[in-house]
């Protein structure tokens, strides 16, 4: 897909946390982006579950790059100003995903809702909103 921006955004990533917990991008375009990692150790919590700020992490990121790859003509980049997830479920093994999508893409503000599910039952792990301010040149 032309507008697909999965493959830059894996790179530009390096050395940082997304890239320190294994994320990985499928899809990255304007209003979507999905994402995944396989679990591994450095995801569990000490209590052998998989760990809230991992889930989060995906859900964040990829909201993040979606406002990224969505923002509007001539702004510079965003800052998140609110994010709540509401876990449902947990993975112990296998990969995780995310589908992140943009519900509401204004000039100033972008919502996005993101559904984290274990991939190997398709059970969903948290529901995820965030809110961004978009950010501009000072005048």
């Amino acid at each position: 897909m032309a507008d697909d921006q999965s493959a830059n955004l894996t790179t530009v990533q390096a050395g940082s946390l997304p890239d320190h917990l294994g994320l990985q991008w499928q899809e990255a375009k304007p209003g979507l982006v999905r994402g995944r990692f396989d679990v591994a150790r450095h995801h569990m919590a000490p209590n052998g579950f998989l760990h809230a700020a991992a889930v989060i992490a995906l859900a964040d990121s990829a909201s993040g790059y979606g406002c990224v790859v969505s923002l509007p003509e001539g702004a510079t980049g965003f800052t998140t100003i609110e994010l709540k997830s509401n876990f449902l479920g947990t993975a112990r093994d296998g990969g995780v995903a995310c589908e992140a999508k943009l519900v509401h893409g204004g000039r100033n503000t972008q919502v996005w809702d993101a559904i984290v599910t274990a991939e190997g039952t398709g059970k969903t792990i948290a529901l995820f909103r965030c809110t961004q301010m978009i950010l501009y040149p000072k005048a």
